[in-house]
């Protein structure tokens, strides 16, 4: 290592120990927030940055617009000037860390959609200085930082490694998951150069229990991948399961509580009415795109993706047979309430989430459809379910249940008293098990 390199690594490296940098985050969404409110609370400033400059505005003013962030929480950070929010890019120079938490979604062939990762590392180009270090944090194929990100900040006469630092570090968000916050979960860093990653792993140690370096970009990259697919795998086969052990008339919620006591080899996943989340519906396809590059096919990936898409069109044929077989009718004039709409219990984020399919496959069966969600106002406009976007949800009056033909229960936030859902309700089809699990009555609920 040279010695002009050695120096700016030292240097940094004490900045980070004596809590002398300001940290910059791009994209201040269910990622970047969580992120920011960590640094914040190790005594680090941060500089958020997003295109919205609502979300800038609310940041400044101590708001939050996240559930489980807190408006306190903000305020706190605010009023300890450790958090400040902007919309103005030409600040991208100020910071000493440049962290990038923006979405990576699919285009409508399945193949990444990187246009938010290359436009933000291009506004990066235009400001970024020597010694400040880049890494990003959205899920991506393994190559994309060194193939993709790399040649963008280098365009302007300045070396990864050298004259600024590069390095990938996979997000680990679980929102609603009061265990484990984002300060309490240990942080894959990777880098290309040696220089770079003990930066990045510095960085990452201010705030969190443990951090977990490894050999190469690709590799962290690859690391992010590998936990989403397990799940993504792991949950298409229950619900494979749940479709053959119904057809047999057995319950796959009592084989899975049955089969979880077993103290070794054996680990559960639940069914569902699809897979939901910026994360498992979509990370696995990164890997199947760039494995064709190799010449490698991964089948048992795109399969396990084929049958968790299938699920949401499985619970309305589940629907429309309990309607036939328990009131005469199929779906066509019926009104149904979807219970539920964001995509895993108890938070208010909807990316992804499989209910928007299953309201959207329930109206052209010829249905109205209306949904509750304690955590869900208004069901903000979305690329992929336009004729769902500003639909507001009802009044929550349980005695209004009966005028449904059927309750859908799609996420099972513990919010609802699923005793008075199964009690007030003509019909129930639920897909995540929430009446059973309260002990609700169980004549009129159907397991979709």
């Amino acid at each position: 290592m040279a010695d002009t390199e050695t120096h700016a690594r030292e240097t940094f490296l004490t900045r980070i120990a004596s809590k002398d940098i300001v940290v910059g985050i791009i994209g201040m969404g269910y990622v970047g927030l969580p992120l920011a409110v960590a640094f914040g609370g190790a005594g680090i400033k941060v500089l958020g940055f997003d295109l919205d400059a609502e979300k800038a505005q609310k940041l400044n003013a101590g708001e939050s617009y996240i559930k489980h962030i807190t408006s306190e929480r903000v305020t706190a950070l605010r009023q300890q000037q450790l958090l400040e929010a902007t919309a103005d890019m030409s600040r991208l120079s100020e910071p000493d860390a440049l962290l990038i938490c923006v979405p990576t979604p699919l285009t409508k062939h399945h193949e990444p959609d990187l246009s938010y990762v290359v436009d933000t590392t291009e506004k990066i180009a235009r400001y970024l200085r020597r010694g400040q270090i880049v890494i990003l944090e959205s899920t991506t194929y393994p190559g994309t930082t060194r193939e993709v990100m790399q040649p963008i900040l280098e365009r302007g006469g300045l070396k990864a490694g050298k004259d600024f630092f590069l390095a990938y570090s996979p997000e680990r968000e679980d929102p609603g998951n009061l265990d484990f916050s984002t300060s309490r979960i240990p942080k894959v860093v990777g880098a290309d150069d040696p220089q770079s990653r003990d930066i990045a792993n510095a960085l990452y140690g201010a705030f969190v229990p443990k951090t977990v370096p490894v050999s190469s970009a690709a590799t962290a990259e690859a690391v992010k991948l590998t936990e989403n697919i397990f799940r993504a795998v792991n949950i298409a086969l229950v619900n494979e399961l749940k479709v053959v052990y119904g057809a047999m008339g057995i319950d796959i919620w009592e084989v899975i509580e049955a089969a979880k006591t077993k103290p070794f080899g054996y680990m559960p996943f639940y069914p569902g009415p699809g897979l939901g989340g910026h994360c498992i519906p979509i990370d696995p396809f990164y890997l199947t795109w760039k494995a064709r590059e190799y010449n490698q096919h991964t089948r048992f990936i795109e399969l396990a993706g084929q049958i968790n898409e299938a699920m949401p069109e499985h619970v309305v044929r589940v629907l429309a047979e309990a309607l036939d077989r328990q009131q005469g009718r199929g779906l066509n004039g019926a009104r149904i309430l979807v219970l539920g709409v964001a995509y895993k219990k108890n938070i208010d984020d909807i990316r992804e989430s499989p209910a928007l399919r299953l309201m959207e496959l329930i109206e052209t069966r010829g249905a109205a459809v209306d949904y509750y969600d304690p955590f869900v106002r208004q069901i903000n406009e979305t690329r992929d379910h336009p004729t769902l976007n500003n639909r507001k949800r009802i009044p929550w009056h349980i005695e209004e249940l009966s005028g449904y033909d059927a309750v859908l229960i799609a996420t099972d936030h513990d919010d609802i008293d699923y005793v008075e859902v199964a009690n007030n309700s003509r019909l129930v089809i639920d897909t995540r098990n929430s009446c059973a699990r309260a002990d609700a009555p169980m004549r009129n609920v159907i397991r979709g």
